[in-house]
């Protein structure tokens, strides 16, 4: 969080070729030498991945707060709002959600819901910039990336708590003829909001207004130690005994749930996918908070 900002001193751009989509280097602090300086750094890179985690001060900048990336592109932005779709979405960049234009060392926001938006712009690092909203006193640092090399594994790995929490519900679809019968067989439905679980036992198909939600609880999504493409699930049941998972990423509407007590393998489909585009559905849901998983020390149980 900048207190007192160096308004002075030198803003080098190395190698700037004839696409403005050329590496950047930056050594100065302080991007002011000019609107067209400023613009050519934020048009360096493809994506811009905002580290959430990082942000410092007790402002919020609403647009950066929900986005998992933005892009700057000719006097257009672009963001990731959603994890579902993330790196299809728009080539990659994600939806139209506003304009821009740039001064010196600042980018003049106009965002189809959030209004406009100045906020200083900081080199932290050859492909690292801060975005400074002085009104809140507030910094959003961003990573810039190329959508070429961008690792869309790792930022849906990352944020696999809004991936499920991005469909209304998970309607099961196949579960593993190996494996000892459980209570959960009979659960068809789960739904993931920010702070509980619900489950049904509705037949498939149902519609998913008409879904009677039997149980309900809390849940929580761990790390796995040493195994960056594996998560743990546990389902904490108001009533009953909880339920542990290994929790798998088929695709980005398809998760798998293995129950090592029981050795059964179940896969889930989303159904009513929450898309935020220009709406504020969800608006105080959807923004993303600084957290982290907890660390679960197990060993993989189902087989490769």
């Amino acid at each position: 969080m900048k207190t007192i900002k160096l308004l002075a001193g030198y803003f080098l751009l190395a190698t700037l070729m004839v696409s403005c989509y050329a590496d950047v280097i930056i050594e100065d602090d302080f991007i002011e030498e000019s609107a067209f300086n400023t613009d050519q750094v934020l048009q360096s890179f493809d994506l811009w991945y905002i580290d959430i985690n990082a942000t410092q001060g007790n402002g919020e900048v609403p647009f950066l707060q929900r986005a998992f990336t933005v892009s700057f592109d000719r006097g257009v932005l672009y963001a990731n709002n959603n994890i579902v779709g993330i790196g299809k979405t728009g080539g990659g960049y994600g939806i139209d959600v506003g304009t821009y234009g740039t001064l010196r060392g600042i980018v003049d926001i106009d965002h189809d819901i959030d209004g406009r938006w100045a906020l200083e712009v900081f080199a932290i690092n050859r492909n690292t910039i801060e975005l400074y909203d002085a009104r809140g006193d507030t910094s959003y640092f961003l990573k810039g990336y190329q959508t070429n090399t961008f690792d869309y594994d790792m930022v849906f790995y990352d944020n696999i708590n809004y991936l499920i929490q991005e469909y209304d519900a998970w309607e099961k679809i196949y579960t593993s003829d190996t494996g000892a019968l459980n209570d959960f067989d009979d659960e068809n439905y789960l739904q993931f909001l920010p702070n509980f679980f619900r489950s049904s036992l509705d037949m498939p198909g149902t519609s998913i207004s008409n879904l009677q939600w039997d149980f309900e609880g809390d849940y929580e999504v761990y790390d796995v130690q040493g195994d960056n493409t594996l998560k743990a699930l546990t389902l904490d049941y108001d009533f009953f005994n909880d339920d542990y998972f290994e929790l798998y990423v088929i695709n980005d509407s398809t998760i798998e749930l293995y129950h090592p007590d029981s050795g059964t393998t179940y896969e889930f489909r989303g159904r009513g996918y929450q898309e935020y585009l220009k709406s504020a559905k969800g608006d105080d849901s959807k923004k993303r908070i600084k957290s982290s998983n907890p660390t679960m020390n197990v060993k993989r149980k189902k087989l490769k």
